[in-house]
């Protein structure tokens, strides 16, 4: 008995969950987008989908479904997504022998002009941990400070941090973590780092087993990235931080300053856990366009002819 489009849709997300190990992040956002295509497909062609109609759907399908999205306001960005997500769907139905179409395949992606990280300066940093430490309750500055200490410290993702738990503390000279795609790397551990994370995890008032969350919320659950984001909203207020200073911000200030100290592309692509070094390579892009407005503002002949 042939499936509904639906069903196909949950059967190709357990499948990213136990045996891709797609992030929650990406589960979500793809099954978002299957959900939202499938939506507009049942409308575009006037009934509700099978594996039959599924098949059936040609490349102008496709392009109508971007046009339709394009009109609701998405981006290069958001439309470069959403046929990932497609394209993987139907790489699944393939696989699996329910079904073989090649329209998604065909329609091309947009570019995305990829835009220039925006790092926190030294010193603005230095003063979001110190102002994150204030906290009116003593174990959360704590907290708040060790996590901004250690996205600064280790480049680490909000998620690589947060997955931290109580038995990883003390921290050795190297800490192991999780990326993206479920690769594991070694990062080295600076001793204001550890030191940090010592002290929050001396003032956690709540008792947990070695293999329980690390960051806590005020409740004593674990601390989400949310929670993460609102803290840095509260410090760009109170600090008077660019708007773009986000936890985020926090690994890309560490890629920064390693370069900016004399380090090497290759040993920042292996402390980011970049897959490609392209992907590391867009700080050089940036330090060369600081270098040249530097330039632009400072050369007795920048800007005659």
């Amino acid at each position: 008995m042939a499936e509904g489009a639906d069903s196909l849709r949950k059967n190709w997300l357990a499948s990213l969950a136990h045996e891709r190990r797609a992030s929650p992040h990406t589960l979500r956002a793809y099954g978002d987008d299957v959900a939202r295509f499938l939506g507009f497909q049942a409308q575009h062609t006037g009934g509700a989908l099978s594996e039959k109609s599924l098949a059936k759907l040609t490349p102008a399908d496709m392009r109508a479904f971007i046009t339709f999205r394009r009109n609701e306001g998405l981006g290069p960005g958001g439309v470069q997504r959403a046929l990932a997500a497609v394209r993987s769907f139907y790489k699944f139905l393939a696989r699996e022998g329910v079904l073989d179409n090649a329209a998604a395949r065909s329609i091309r992606t947009p570019r995305v002009r990829r835009g220039l990280p925006r790092p926190l300066s030294v010193e603005d940093a230095s003063r979001a941990i110190a102002e994150a430490g204030g906290h009116d309750v003593e174990w959360m500055g704590a907290r708040d400070a060790a996590l901004l200490t250690l996205l600064y410290g280790a480049g680490l993702r909000i998620s690589e941090a947060l997955s931290l738990k109580r038995g990883d503390v003390p921290l050795g000279e190297t800490l192991t973590v999780i990326g993206k795609g479920r690769k594991q790397r070694a990062v080295p551990v600076l001793p204001l780092v550890a030191s940090a994370l010592g002290d929050y995890a001396a003032k956690i008032p709540f008792t947990g087993a070695p293999s329980s969350p690390l960051f806590l919320s005020r409740r004593g659950l674990a601390m989400s990235a949310r929670e993460a984001q609102s803290l840095m909203q509260r410090l760009r207020g109170r600090l008077g931080l660019p708007e773009k200073s986000t936890p985020h911000a926090l690994r890309h200030s560490f890629a920064t300053h390693i370069l900016q100290g004399g380090g090497d592309l290759r040993s920042v692509q292996e402390l980011l856990g970049h897959a490609s070094l392209s992907t590391t390579q867009i700080y050089t892009a940036m330090d060369t366009r600081q270098l040249l407005e530097t330039y632009t503002k400072a050369h007795p002949r920048a800007g005659k002819g």
